[in-house]
């Protein structure tokens, strides 16, 4: 297992970019966002060119995303990226960036849902970065929690997580780097570059808005690719908007087909993890070192002190 290198921890005044690889946005609905980088935590903010365009469902043609991106990527004194929202579109992009300026100047890489194509990029170079609210999503209802989690993680501050119990927890104790992400972009990442070696690692997993028959289709893709046999432990996080068929139905919640799909295993399991397309979608230091702990009374998440 490689060791991973955290980028920098921001201080107060650095400079970090916010721009848009994925789909389209209103940029009024990051304004309150970016007035929290700045007037809340002291940073100074670079706006991207894609946060002000539209190109169909994406914020722009994938040659201009790819180039507002590799602005950020190149540029030394920028020392975060924060994605201001997400949808689709990294994967189209991924595989043209260069890092041959972030590997001399690394900086923290936020994002989540079609981010995980991007951190799991980065998690390939050798470096973690944080699955985290982005600047769409860091105001809305419910995110206080959240946003002050990035805050921490992002200047060193690094917080634990303590969880109630659920009923369908498997109890145990891993430690290992922590990967994941979206379940239906870490399926689509197999046989690919970015794919994840999940073996020894601590995966964790959210998703929404996907029909009860194709998770369990991804949970199957992900065991019969080896996945899911190996892992030190798992984290299930939230999977919102989740759909059925009108009928007959699946005949199974979300957390049952996946708890089907890992019960061979022995390695301990969390349910219910705040992280997500949820408000309190707290940020998970992909490639960092973690510890998990589950018992009868509750669940114990931190991330061990040797990545700092």
């Amino acid at each position: 297992m490689s060791k991973i290198k955290c980028p920098p921890f921001l201080q107060p005044g650095d400079k970090i970019g916010i721009v848009a690889p994925a789909s389209v946005l209103n940029y009024e609905d990051i304004l309150p966002g970016i007035n929290l980088f700045k007037n809340a935590w002291g940073l100074e903010v670079v706006e991207g060119k894609t946060l002000k365009t539209a190109s169909n469902q994406f914020s722009a043609p994938d040659e201009e995303r790819l180039a507002d991106l590799q602005t950020m990527l190149d540029d030394p004194s920028i020392k975060a990226i924060i994605a201001a929202r997400g949808g689709y579109g990294c994967s189209r992009i991924v595989d043209q960036l260069n890092f041959d300026q972030f590997l001399e100047n690394p900086k923290w890489i936020v994002g989540f849902s079609d981010l995980t194509v991007i951190l799991s990029r980065i998690y390939d170079l050798g470096f973690a970065s944080l699955h985290a609210p982005m600047a769409k999503s860091i105001t809305t209802e419910g995110a206080e929690i959240a946003a002050e989690s990035l805050r921490q993680m992002l200047f060193g501050e690094i917080p634990t997580y303590p969880l109630p119990a659920h009923e369908l927890n498997r109890a145990g104790n891993a430690s290992g780097q922590l990967i994941g992400g979206n379940l239906c972009i870490l399926a689509h990442l197999i046989g690919t570059e970015t794919d994840m070696d999940t073996d020894g690692k601590i995966l964790f997993i959210e998703d929404i808005a996907e029909y009860l028959y194709n998770l369990d289709r991804m949970m199957i893709q992900m065991k019969r690719a080896g996945k899911l046999e190996k892992l030190a432990g798992l984290i299930v996080g939230q999977f919102t908007d989740m759909k059925d068929n009108a009928n007959p139905t699946f005949g199974k919640t979300y957390y049952e087909i996946i708890h089907e799909h890992i019960a061979a295993f022995d390695y301990p399991v969390c349910f219910n993890f705040p992280v997500g397309h949820v408000g309190d979608n707290r940020a998970m230091g992909v490639g960092m070192e973690a510890i998990l702990e589950v018992n009868e009374e509750g669940v114990s998440f931190r991330f061990a002190l040797n990545n700092v």
